[in-house]
C-alpha cells in the first residue's frame, strides 16, 4: 500500500508544512537494485582508541572508495580499542565533525569488541558504545542508519560489513550484531554466493516469504516455496516464476519434517521459518482455540521441523537456519498475547540452540524480527494504528518486504557462519522494544 504521508514529505509545500508543524519528515531510502548495486559515495574510515584490526582489505573488498574531503556514503569507526571512560572521548571525537557529511541514506558502523569479564573498565566502556549508537540512530535522520558490530576478526565480519555497507540494509538500524569466529571460506562469487544451495521457505507463496524466495532465487539458491495446500495457486506461480519446487504441506502435522526429508532426499541447505499467523483479541477475550493455533503454527511447528531436520541429517553441515521473531515478541502489543508469546519463545529457541547446532551440525542459527513492514496485512489495519506503525520508527516509515529478505540472505550467506544465535529486527530502529 502506498505511504502518502512519505509522498507528501517529499513535495515543496509537505516539507515545509511538516516541518513548521514538527511532524515527522521521512526521507527516501536507498534499496537496492540491479541499477543500484552499491551507496553512491565513498567511506570514511576511523578509528577510536588502539586497535589491532586490519580492516583495510576487507573495507577495501566492499567496493567503496575513500570518501575525501566531501561527503562519505558510510563511515566505519574502529571502537575496538576502547578500554575505559576516557577513550570514548575519541569516539566523540571521531565522529562529531562527520556526521554532518554523511549523505542521505548512508551509513554509520561501528565496530566494538566483546565485553571482557575479567575487566569491567574495558566491558562498561564497550557497553557505552551501545548506547551511544542506539542514540545516534535515532537522532541523525535523512534515512541514514547506525550499527555496531562486536567483533574480534575482521575477515569473520566481512559478509556483515558488506551487508551493513549496502542499499540492502536500509532498513536496519540500531542494531547490535555479534561476530565470533569465520567457520567457512567466503564464497568464489560473491554476486551468487547462494549457487548449488537448496532453500526451503516457509510461508513462501506470498507477502514477505515470496520476498524471500525471490532473493534467495537471486543469489543462486535452488528454492523450494512451501505453503499450506490452500495456497497451491500462489505457491505454484511464485515457484514458476523462480524456476523453483513448490511443496504443499500443513507445517503443524506432526510428520512435516518428515515430509519435508522425504521430498528433499538430496538435503538442505538453508531452512527459513516464515509461516505465521495472528488471531488478534485482548487475553480476557482470547479463546482457547485462538491461544493454541498461533502457538501451534508459529512456534511449535518451528521447533519439531527443526528438530527432525538436524536430527535426520536433512539440514547439511555449512547449513542456516532463520526464522522469523517479531517487535511484538521483544516489546510486546496490546491484542496480541498469543502472537508476542510466539515469537518470545522464537527468541528463546535462537539463543539456546545457536551454539549447540553450530557445535554438533555445523549449523547457524539466526532469527529475523520485523517491524511494521507494509504488507497486505498491514494495509487491512486501521488507518491510525497503521500510520503510528509506520512513523514509530527512526525512519519514519514502514518497510518493505524486500528489507526483510534481504537481511534473511546476508543470514544465510556462507561467508555468515560467524553470525550465529543473533536476533537482528528489522524495524528501522523502532522506538518501542529492546
Amino acid at each position: 500500500m502506498a505511504d502518502r504521508y512519505l509522498s507528501f514529505t517529499a513535495t515543496g509545500p509537505g516539507r515545509f508544512l511538516t516541518r513548521r508543524l514538527g511532524l515527522p519528515q521521512p526521507a527516501a531510502l536507498t534499496r537496492w537494485s540491479p541499477e543500484r548495486p552499491a551507496l553512491d559515495g565513498g567511506l570514511r574510515h576511523l578509528t577510536a582508541g588502539r586497535s589491532g584490526l586490519d580492516l583495510a582489505p576487507v573495507l577495501a573488498r566492499t567496493g567503496m572508495g575513500p570518501a575525501g574531503s566531501g561527503r562519505a556514503a558510510a563511515v566505519v569507526l574502529d571502537a575496538t580499542g576502547v578500554r575505559d571512560v576516557e577513550a570514548l572521548a575519541e569516539v566523540h571525537a571521531a565522529l562529531h565533525p562527520v556526521v554532518r557529511s554523511v549523505a542521505p541514506s548512508g551509513r554509520v558502523v561501528v565496530l566494538g569488541a566483546p565485553l571482557d569479564p575479567a575487566d569491567h573498565h574495558q566491558a562498561a566502556a564497550q557497553q557505552a558504545l551501545e548506547g551511544f549508537t542506539r542514540s545516534l540512530g535515532k537522532e541523525i535522520g535523512r534515512g541514514r542508519t547506525v550499527n555496531l558490530v562486536r567483533l574480534t576478526d575482521a575477515a569473520a565480519a566481512e559478509s556483515t560489513l558488506r551487508f551493513l555497507l549496502s542499499p540492502k540494509s536500509a532498513y536496519v538500524s540500531g542494531q547490535v550484531i555479534e561476530v565470533g569466529t569465520p567457520q567457512e571460506a567466503p564464497p568464489p562469487d560473491w554476486d551468487r554466493p547462494l549457487a548449488d544451495r537448496t532453500a526451503l521457505v516457509t510461508g513462501a507463496a506470498r507477502g514477505i516469504g515470496e520476498a524471500v524466495v525471490e532473493t534467495l532465487a537471486r543469489d543462486g539458491a535452488r528454492v523450494v516455496v512451501l505453503d499450506v495446500p490452500q495456497a497451491e495457486q500462489d505457491a505454484r506461480r511464485v515457484a514458476d516464476r523462480l524456476g523453483g519446487t513448490a511443496l504443499l504441506l500443513d507445517m503443524t502435522s506432526a510428520d512435516a519434517g518428515a515430509r519435508i526429508a522425504e521430498a528433499l532426499p538430496d538435503g538442505l541447505d538453508l531452512l527459513i521459518h516464515n509461516a505465521g499467523i495472528t488471531r488478534d483479541r485482548r487475553l480476557v477475550n482470547m479463546p482457547s482455540e485462538r491461544w493454541i493455533s498461533v502457538l501451534e503454527v508459529n512456534l511449535a511447528s518451528v521447533l519439531r521441523t527443526t528438530d527432525a531436520l538436524l536430527k535426520d541429517g536433512t539440514l547439511k553441515r555449512g547449513g542456516r537456519i532463520v526464522a522469523t521473531a517479531s517487535i511484538a515478541g521483544l516489546a510486546g502489543n496490546a491484542g496480541q498475547t498469543n502472537y508476542g508469546a510466539s515469537k518470545a519463545g522464537v527468541v528463546g529457541l535462537v539463543r539456546s540452540l545457536a551454539p549447540r547446532a553450530l557445535a554438533e551440525h555445523g549449523v547457524t542459527v539466526n532469527a529475523v524480527a520485523p517491524g511494521f513492514i507494509e504488507t497486505r496485512m498491514t494495509a487491512a489495519v486501521p488507518l491510525f494504528i497503521r500510520e503510528a506503525g509506520r512513523r514509530m520508527n527512526s525512519l519514519a516509515q514502514g518497510g518493505l518486504p524486500a528489507d526483510v529478505a534481504e537481511t534473511t540472505a546476508w543470514l544465510t550467506h556462507p561467508a555468515s557462519g560467524a553470525v550465529n544465535g543473533q536476533v537482528v529486527r528489522v524495524c528501522g530502529q523502532s522506538l518501542l522494544g529492546a
